[in-house]
């Protein structure tokens, strides 16, 4: 993870709001980071071998990288059926426009309108300004697929929470160290608990400003 995304804007969307950036949520979509390898054989296209294989590299800090190993076996159809409901978070401020194309029914001209409103400060923003162009059921779907970085300083337990796989003891162990300081000092503090790879699956939906 480049050093550069931890500088990402986070603030406040709205002065009568409390709620900081978040991650977009479906009860339909499953994270491969997180999912049990029994859990992810049930999906479009994924043998238990798949599954398996998925399991064993991750965690995948990228649809990019992801997408690299399952396109071995899957063909762009199977790929792209198998999205609709497994999928790793976009960072809206930072996915390349590959990133972005790898959502299910996404185009050129959609493509164009997330990139034309960064940087996003929050999932309200993405609500508002998407929402122009699709109806409230594709805009759920679209932000399903994406996520703001939150401050790891300020933001709420109920906004820490919303990272996947992140539970009661993780999220006393992000505000134990609070404030954080540099990068360094968080994924020092919370490498004591998870590997360098899950630091930085955490890491990726977090920012220090």
């Amino acid at each position: 993870m480049r050093a550069s995304s931890w500088f990402a804007i986070a603030f406040l969307f709205a002065p009568s709001s409390a709620a900081l950036a978040q991650v977009g949520k479906s009860a339909n979509m499953v994270d491969p980071n997180i999912a049990t390898e029994q859990q992810l054989a049930t999906l479009p296209g994924l043998t238990p071998a798949l599954a398996k294989t998925i399991v064993a590299g991750r965690p995948f800090t990228s649809m990019i990288e992801l997408n690299a190993l399952l396109a071995k076996s899957l063909k762009p159809e199977q790929l792209t059926a198998l999205y609709r409901t497994m999928f790793i978070h976009l960072n809206l401020n930072s996915a390349s426009k590959d990133e972005i194309m790898l959502i299910p029914g996404m185009g050129p001209k959609m493509h164009h309108e997330f990139e034309e409103y960064r940087p996003y400060k929050a999932l309200a923003q993405f609500r508002r300004e998407i929402g122009k162009y699709v109806d409230a059921a594709e805009l759920a779907r679209l932000e399903s697929y994406v996520f703001v970085p939150m401050n790891v300083n300020t933001a709420s337990d109920a906004d820490l929470m919303t990272i996947p796989g992140l539970g009661p003891k993780m999220l006393h162990e992000f505000k134990e160290y609070r404030p954080y300081k540099s990068i360094e000092q968080f994924r020092r503090e919370i490498g004591k608990y998870v590997s360098a790879k899950e630091v930085a699956r955490y890491e990726r939906y977090l920012t220090l400003n």
